[in-house]
């Protein structure tokens, strides 16, 4: 039987009115699934594929005679914005159905969620904070809200794999099946996705062998490519031909360009709009990031879906996850992404139209990063990504769980909230005695109550401060802001460790500003539209890179191999770089330390994490180490003996307590909920994401080190 006629009768009225003459290979291979199996899915292939209706077409038609009296499906979204962008989708594919679709988020009236929590029923699109509300807010409708749930559909599933807010996902499906009649299935989409034994675990530690991984590699989408390289001047700002490059190439095209700062965005969004201005069109260019107003970002993705005439969004990552802002012509990256998934992710935003070919055109503007971008582009060519790692050690989360899990039962004693934490599925591998240990530091310090005679824990007076903050329920940090105000219409926030004073520019949302006034007991800041020439202030920031990242980067100085999709900047660039290595006779397999008059460098190109255990290493044996950059080059003051004192550093048996003693504060892990735990689960924690020393030993062990004087 052909996937066509596994489907419902409605669902196929629906394909015909559609006017679909096949299935895309996606939806070929997940709809049997879904239809005759009882198996969780992870649906991974790209953007554009049609993920949503291999999930979605299936689904309904399995829980198309029910769904109007119960809720059947919990669709997962990391993204508000993404939820307004499926609901329509959604609710087409239900036309014919009559499957009520609903919304959850903090943009949606409390009438329209307390008519739904009356009469739960269909589909509930929502993020895990709203669910987290759910458990803390409407406790007592909790079992009436799930006990039919059939499905839980996660979008975008790769982007909480690695993530608190993946383990708080995680951990409230685990305690939503105390409350369902049958296990939910669950459902996973991703465009870009790898280690698919930890997803499995990650969906159902259980019985890995229920969850069914459906891939399609690869597209029939043709990728072209390019990269220009424009060297930023000695005032390190970038230079007027990159706009002007940039211009020319989204005059006539719909383009979304992606940046890795809010202030780059924001410098960018000018310069563009200057350039406009002269060849006499008016705004085109709109930025777009998380310190925006929403309904400014809102009116910028509805000005994108409208508009017929050539219009570029300006982005951070905001809208590297699938918000629709419509059919774009080609991407536009400046300077390198961090992680090759997030360069997959964004160059799939391109190409859509049908018969269209996805077009990715990469600038950089530094050294570092035209090898980087090199790296990242080469290692997409070689199909390599990212493997997902999840998040060890979530004592943090458990923390935070707890709090939630004391709120929902009004009441639980010691032993029920152990067994409850043991028996979750994200916490089951966490060492008992540990679990314990937190809890009991909960009780000292007031952020739970034992209640005498009940022997019950509720949550504390210090855990009530916590619990009733407004920034309870999500997991993840998020910086103090300012509120950015033009007289009572709000532009944005600002960080608050911009240093800001009044007669400062900035920039936001893509507009020149002088700040007029500060309240710092309110938190707000006033701005007027600039008039003068004054320069903006921005503010950025970094990401760990993997070691694969790093070593392709070594590869490519070593290499003699032309590469033909860059222009003749770059390749002057990168023959320049190349040339001392070529002159030494560097192998990939070589990890070189520059000698100076002074001081040393030394070049790791690995990982940000192993570069830094090799810092820790280094300190403990006295090693004066100055500074790491970005390229994971460590400066050292002196001349030592750095080869011998690297094969020795193998022979070592390091401790993750060595390490720990030679941390910075800065270097220190610290999460949301970090600071709440015992000191020594703090260092659990800190070792179990920051300290690798079976990889920094590997890496001694692989890599032959030189030293090369000046």
């Amino acid at each position: 039987m052909s996937s066509f006629q596994l489907l419902s009768k409605s669902m196929q009225k629906k394909i015909w009115d559609m006017k679909w003459d096949k299935f895309t290979t996606i939806q070929d291979k997940t709809i049997p699934i879904i239809m005759k199996t009882n198996k969780d899915v992870i649906v991974s292939s790209g953007t554009a594929s049609g993920k949503t209706e291999a999930a979605f077409l299936p689904i309904i038609s399995c829980i198309e005679n029910n769904a109007e009296d119960q809720l059947k499906v919990l669709y997962i979204s990391p993204l508000k914005a993404l939820i307004n962008n499926q609901f329509d989708r959604i609710e087409r594919l239900c036309e014919h159905s009559y499957i009520p679709v609903h919304k959850w988020h903090g943009d949606v009236g409390q009438s329209h969620k307390n008519k739904f929590v009356k009469k739960p029923s269909g589909i509930l699109q929502i993020t895990p904070e709203s669910v987290e509300s759910l458990f803390i807010n409407r406790t007592e409708h909790i079992r009436h809200l799930f006990n039919g749930l059939e499905f839980i559909v996660i979008d975008e599933i790769h982007s909480f794999i690695n993530t608190a807010r993946g383990v708080q996902l995680r951990s409230l499906l685990s305690r939503i099946e105390d409350y369902t009649n049958e296990r939910a299935r669950i459902v996973g989409l991703s465009a870009t996705i790898d280690n698919f034994e930890l997803v499995r675990e990650w969906v159902n530690y259980e019985n890995v062998e229920n969850v069914e991984i459906i891939e399609a590699k690869g597209s029939d989408k043709e990728l072209l490519y390019h990269l220009m390289h424009f060297e930023k001047g000695e005032d390190r700002k970038k230079p007027v031909e990159l706009f002007e490059d940039i211009r020319e190439l989204t005059k006539n095209q719909k383009a979304i360009i992606f940046c890795n700062s809010r202030g780059e965005v924001e410098e960018a969004t000018v310069f563009l709009n200057r350039l406009a201005e002269k060849d006499n069109v008016g705004e085109s260019y709109y930025a777009h990031h998380s310190s925006i107003d929403k309904k400014e970002r809102e009116y910028v993705e509805k000005t994108m879906v409208d508009s017929k005439l050539p219009k570029t969004v300006i982005a951070t990552s905001s809208l590297e996850l699938g918000i629709d802002i419509g059919d774009v012509d080609i991407v536009i990256q400046v300077d390198s992404t961090f992680t090759v998934s997030s360069l997959k992710q964004r160059l799939g935003r391109s190409g859509r139209k049908r018969n269209a070919n996805q077009m990715l055109q990469l600038y950089s503007t530094e050294d570092d990063s035209l090898v980087q971008s090199l790296a990242v582009m080469e290692l997409i060519l070689e199909k390599w990504i990212e493997p997902a790692e999840g998040y060890p050690k979530p004592y943090d989360i458990m923390f935070h769980q707890i709090l939630s899990i004391c709120q929902e039962t009004n009441g639980i004693t010691f032993e029920k909230l152990v067994s409850k934490l043991k028996t979750n599925h994200i916490f089951h591998n966490l060492d008992e005695l540990g679990v314990e240990k937190v809890i009991r530091h909960m009780i000292e310090n007031d952020h739970l109550e034992e209640i005498r005679g009940k022997n019950e824990l509720i949550v504390g007076i210090e855990g009530e401060r916590i619990l009733r903050s407004k920034d309870f329920y999500a997991v993840f940090m998020t910086p103090e802001e300012f509120t950015v105000l033009e007289g009572f219409r709000k532009i944005g926030t600002l960080d608050k460790t911009s240093m800001l004073n009044v007669g400062d520019n900035i920039i936001l949302a893509g507009k020149l500003w002088t700040v007029k006034d500060i309240d710092f007991d309110k938190n707000k800041v006033y701005v007027q539209k600039a008039v003068n020439g004054k320069p903006p202030k921005y503010s950025g920031g970094g990401v760990k890179i993997h070691k694969r990242i790093g070593e392709k980067m070594m590869e490519l100085l070593c290499s003699h191999e032309e590469i033909g999709y860059i222009d003749e900047n770059a390749n002057i660039t990168l023959a320049d770089m190349r040339n001392i290595y070529h002159y030494y006779n560097v192998k990939p397999k070589e990890r070189i330390i520059w000698e100076e008059k002074g001081e040393m460098v030394f070049e790791t190109y690995t990982g940000t994490t192993i570069t830094r255990n090799l810092v820790w290493a280094l300190r403990s044996l006295g090693v004066a180490v100055n500074s790491v950059d970005g390229a994971g080059r460590i400066k050292i003051d002196g001349n030592i003996d750095l080869e011998g004192l690297l094969q020795e550093m193998n022979k070592i048996e390091w401790t993750p307590e060595t390490f720990i003693k030679h941390t910075t504060d800065r270097e220190f892990f610290f999460s949301k909920f970090s600071p709440y735990l015992p000191k020594d689960i703090q260092n659990e924690l800190h070792i179990a994401s920051e300290i690798d020393i079976d990889g920094m030993r590997e890496y001694l062990k692989h890599y032959s080190f030189r030293k090369i004087i000046f």
